[in-house]
């Protein structure tokens, strides 16, 4: 079997799909990282001149060539790019052995997978609507400003909205805290102190990743679990937190990290240090349907973030039951798009800077 062709397909709201091609006819599906879309795609391109030609089951040996074949490597756009290439590389194995990927990878260590969403803080009746659709965990920003935190006010006006949503949800329900590395670490710090009576189950990137000593600083003085690793790639990437006991989840995202493989190792690193993985997974229906398959093989998975079920995407969307999705038997990713449904969805460039307004003007600054 040969690669004939890689495809990409840019998809509303940030979706970037890739597809494989094979001269067996036999093809996969992967999803790399949708902000700054149409470079990845570039990216891919590029790739594909290698790619290509090449026997599409090495796929340990094409992630090394693709990561270290050129004098430089690494960041986001890169490892994106190998990370929808390689999804969809297992994708194509597991089809052509009519098994799930998971099955690839050691075989599975459950049978469901528990999911969480985010939510909309202001918007009980959104709640009630995520909380309708049987999750038992939700998570949110409390923060507002894009700049950093670094007064009081900010952190009451905080507390106000975990303490809302922690009423409208009741105590059964897991609620979780994603600072965006919006705050200081000293306010970091203070922030968990009050939000801590409403039993946070983690605080997601409480100071920015970079620096990862101010975030081991900040894992020693609070008692709520830290959650990190969303802009963070490969297995070098995840190896100062995992040393400085600066997280106790990690939360490698399989559009991004290096894909299947580099997050099954990185899971494994974390292993030895008794971290938790909880993949990040804000994009599209691929990737939660990888995200699934890595969760379903590693022994240290926690919770599954995701923004898609696949509803008007694929031919057979994933079903929630009681906060979980059950694990598929089908092979490769499991999963098959509708073409046609995707023309529909047609994708608009999302360029302008986060803290801007499109007018440039500064939001919330």
């Amino acid at each position: 079997m040969k690669i004939t062709e890689i495809k990409t397909t840019l998809v509303a709201p940030r979706w970037l799909f890739v597809k494989v091609l094979t001269n067996e006819g036999i093809y996969g599906l992967g999803e790399a990282l949708g902000d700054k879309a149409e470079t990845i795609a570039t990216a891919i391109r590029e790739l594909s001149r290698y790619l290509v030609g090449k026997d599409p089951f090495l796929i340990e040996h094409h992630w090394q060539v693709m990561y270290q074949g050129a004098f430089w490597r690494g960041g986001p756009i890169l490892n994106a790019a190998i990370s929808g290439v390689e999804q969809a590389l297992w994708d194509i194995l597991g089809k052509s052995l009519n098994v799930p990927v998971y099955q690839l990878l050691g075989g599975k260590c459950r049978n469901k997978i528990r999911m969480y969403a985010g939510i909309n803080y202001n918007n009980e009746k959104s709640i009630e609507n995520i909380l309708n659709k049987g999750l038992t965990a939700v998570k949110f920003c409390p923060f507002n400003q894009l700049k950093l935190v670094d007064n009081y006010e900010k952190i009451k006006e905080a507390v106000s909205k975990v303490k809302k949503v922690r009423q409208i949800v009741g105590e059964k329900i897991d609620i979780m805290l994603d600072f965006h590395g919006r705050v200081s670490p000293a306010m970091a710090i203070i922030a968990c102190e009050e939000f801590a009576p409403y039993h946070p189950f983690f605080v997601e990137e409480p100071c920015l990743p970079e620096n990862v000593d101010c975030m081991a600083g900040i894992a020693k003085k609070i008692n709520i679990p830290i959650a990190t690793g969303e802009r963070l790639f490969t297995k070098f990437g995840f190896r100062e937190t995992l040393e400085k006991g600066a997280a106790s989840i990690l939360q490698p995202d399989l559009a991004i990290c290096g894909g299947i493989m580099e997050a099954k190792k990185i899971a494994a690193m974390a292993e030895a240090y008794y971290v938790a993985i909880a993949p990040h997974c804000p994009y599209g229906p691929i990737l939660t349907a990888a995200s699934l398959q890595l969760d379903t093989c590693i022994p240290n998975f926690l919770i599954q973030e995701h923004s898609s079920l696949g509803e008007g995407i694929l031919k057979e969307p994933f079903v929630i039951k009681e906060g979980y999705i059950e694990v598929s038997t089908r092979p490769g990713l499991g999963i098959e798009l509708n073409e046609e449904a995707i023309a529909n969805h047609p994708y608009k460039p999302h360029d302008v800077p986060r803290w801007y307004h499109e007018d440039g003007s500064f939001a919330n600054w």
